[in-house]
């Protein structure tokens, strides 16, 4: 053993600290004597690295050898390369590796005049550095001077070699056919091309990974030198070593050993101020080492294959990039399919389509009117998403959902105190859509003080929050949505006039689906595929008798219900084909396939008034629709009656009533306020 000592003391050493090319100080190692490394001024070596623990590691003796210890610190430590877990015992000339740091091990203490990268040989470096080259005679030569002659590794070898890497569809096949290229036309038999991974944050050597490994079939997957690797990511030179096999930091590979390496190159894959990995060729032959001429070749081949896998990553950062695109898109996608489509050929929904393409480009506030369940809110995201508006928010509110305190509170914001409860300060709707759209469903349930305001920002007033002082002005586009019929609530006093004609600047309406019935198939098509994918069943669609049921019903909620109707049929369905036994149609409107029911089970019909409540259900007789014409009922009555008989039909359920009325429960309550009905005591 080179550092045995007969006595049982082990012997005087040094640590020779080193950063690259850089000599940091030199540490006797005195017997007996124990030396820590780390981060903390307590330490005898002091290392200022990020990679390096307050504590990391310690060099001390024991039975004639020294070792060193790594103290639990984070990033570990490696010697030669390998890492160490158990305690080491050093041989001379192995260099123990903490970050971008070199610890050599040596016996005797370095002169001022040796050379630190090690260019000549010596005790502890016994190999010889016997070129290093930036650059090559292949590279573009200054102007007014002549290239000179290319030698035996000229300009058609690398020609021919550029040629396979532009041919290279991917890493793998690119630095597998350049590693083949530089084996055949140098007197290397080993190499390996080594990359950093795609980030990383210094040229830590350790971090690098094999992307192309070649060695003689009969022999071990070789390691690499850690020692030339740092000398190389340190002055991004490439080097040409003879009488390698004679290094003691490359005495414990045995892969190297078998093949018994007698020259080595190591060469910088560079791409302008970045090193994106490293080059090693190994030759065995002692009659044919590697020479100055192929470290030439081999430097020259490195910054081709640099600009190549630097086009790669660039490939694959565009197709990532692509693929984030067409995820967003798919995702403003999905944001346009809430609650409903706007699916279907028909020219009732083309006409839809149409108005929105010429409205979204303006500014103009916009009333959305139809039934319930038609797909007023997608109307409105479709209005946002084509406007110049369509990179702002999207923010939607029901008015019918919330108190009259609450929505004031909600639209406009309020301060910290201004009511029980108000713990801080909120930024209403208006401003958290400001340079994008707001939406406001059900807007004729807005409370007629409310409404003021309401008007007042929509004339470009600023607003205050509520219990504040402090006047906001913000740049929202209004769009509004109602399935009530908003000119009898001007006349019955319950909608401002002023605020009607505010908001019908532009109005689109969303017709009902018993309008389009022929679209019926092709979005039920559509939600099945939908739900099946989102569910993961087998689901092929619907028979030709389920799309004719489907077909026949009046579809009183109407997207909304068909949606949910597909919905419940995908998930309870025991096969990969829909028929009508998986269909479950609502009966408060069944298709007219079925035998009317007798018409005492209602006290009265839906109106046939366009935007009032009712008309989300079709009549369950026509004598007795006619009857109530007779009668002259208003609006209100008939209204009222239509309640009535669906809140009997569900037992007074007011929950399951308002589903099937396609209205809020806080609006079903406030309408049975108005027309004074409770539930008939048992």
């Amino acid at each position: 053993m080179p550092n045995s000592n007969p006595s049982g003391d082990a012997p005087n050493g040094y640590v020779v600290v080193q950063r690259g090319s850089a000599r940091l100080e030199v540490v006797p190692l005195t017997s007996g004597g124990r030396v820590t490394v780390g981060r903390a001024p307590s330490n005898r070596i002091i290392l200022n690295d990020p990679k390096c623990s307050r504590q990391h590691c310690e060099f001390f003796a024991r039975e004639g050898h020294w070792f060193v210890r790594d103290l639990d610190s984070r990033n570990g430590l490696t010697v030669d390369g390998l890492t160490v877990t158990d305690d080491w015992e050093l041989e001379i000339g192995q260099t123990v590796g903490i970050g971008g740091c070199a610890l050599l091990y040596t016996d005797r203490e370095p002169r001022d005049d040796d050379a630190v990268d090690r260019s000549e040989g010596s005790a502890a470096a016994p190999f010889a550095v016997i070129e290093r080259k930036t650059g090559t005679r292949f590279d573009a030569p200054p102007a007014g001077q002549t290239a000179p002659p290319s030698g035996r590794h000229g300009v058609a070898e690398l020609f021919r070699l550029a040629q396979a890497m532009t041919s290279a569809k991917d890493e793998a096949t690119l630095t597998g056919s350049v590693l083949d290229g530089l084996l055949s036309g140098t007197s290397a038999d080993v190499g390996a091309i080594l990359l950093f991974p795609g980030s990383r944050e210094d040229d830590d050597y350790t971090s690098l990974e094999p992307r192309a490994v070649r060695a003689p079939a009969d022999t071990e997957t070789p390691h690499f030198s850690g020692y030339l690797s740092q000398l190389v990511l340190a002055d991004r030179q490439a080097l040409l070593v003879h009488d390698i096999a004679k290094d003691d930091s490359l005495s414990h590979r045995e892969s190297l050993n078998q093949l018994d390496a007698t020259s080595a190159i190591c060469a910088p894959i560079r791409h302008h101020d970045d090193v994106l990995g490293l080059i090693h060729l190994y030759s065995t032959s002692a009659t044919e080492p590697l020479d100055g001429e192929q470290l030439e070749f081999t430097l020259a081949v490195a910054d081709q294959l640099a600009g190549h896998l630097a086009a790669l990553a660039e490939k694959q950062r565009l197709i990532s990039t692509a693929t984030e695109a067409q995820q967003t898109a798919r995702e403003l996608r999905d944001q346009l399919q809430v609650e409903t489509e706007l699916i279907g050929a028909s020219k009732a929904l083309e006409a839809v389509r149409s108005q929105v393409a010429r409205v979204a480009p303006t500014d103009a506030t916009v009333l959305i009117r139809g039934e319930s369940g038609v797909g007023k809110e997608l109307v409105a995201r479709a209005v946002h998403f084509n406007s110049r508006r369509k990179k702002g928010p999207f923010v939607c509110v029901n008015c019918a959902a919330l108190t009259e305190s609450l929505l004031e509170s909600e639209l406009f914001g309020h301060e910290k105190g201004a009511f029980t409860g108000a713990a801080g300060q909120k930024a209403g709707k208006f401003e958290q859509a400001d340079q994008g759209t707001l939406f406001l469903d059900e807007i004729g349930e807005m409370n007629p003080d409310l409404q003021a305001k309401f008007l007042r920002v929509l004339e470009g007033q600023p607003f205050e929050r509520v219990g504040g002082g402090k006047a906001i002005t913000v740049d929202v586009r209004v769009v509004t949505a109602t399935n009530r019929n908003l000119e009898e609530a001007v006349r019955a006093g319950e909608f401002r006039s002023d605020l009607y004609f505010r908001l019908q600047v532009i109005e689109i309406v969303v017709p009902p689906l018993r309008e389009h019935a022929g679209d019926v198939p092709i979005i039920a098509q559509h939600f099945a595929r939908q739900f099946a994918r989102k569910a993961q069943r087998p689901i092929h669609g619907f028979s030709d008798e389920a799309l004719r049921v489907l077909s026949e019903h009046h579809w009183p909620g109407n997207v909304r219900e068909l949606r949910n109707v597909v919905e419940r049929a995908v998930i309870l369905s025991d096969s990969d084909v829909l028929t009508p036994r998986d269909i479950s149609l609502s009966k408060i409107a069944p298709d007219r396939s079925q035998a009317e029911p007798d018409s005492s089970e209602f006290n009265g019909e839906r109106p046939t008034e366009p935007g009032s409540r009712a008309a989300s259900s079709p009549p369950r007789d026509e004598d007795v629709l006619k009857r109530f014409m007779e009668e002259e009922l208003t609006l209100d009555e008939l209204d009222r009656r239509y309640m009535e008989a669906v809140l009997e039909q569900c037992r007074w359920n007011k929950s399951q009533a308002a589903r099937l009325l396609g209205i809020e429960r806080t609006t079903l309550d406030r309408r049975l306020k108005k027309y004074g009905m409770q539930r008939p005591a048992v």
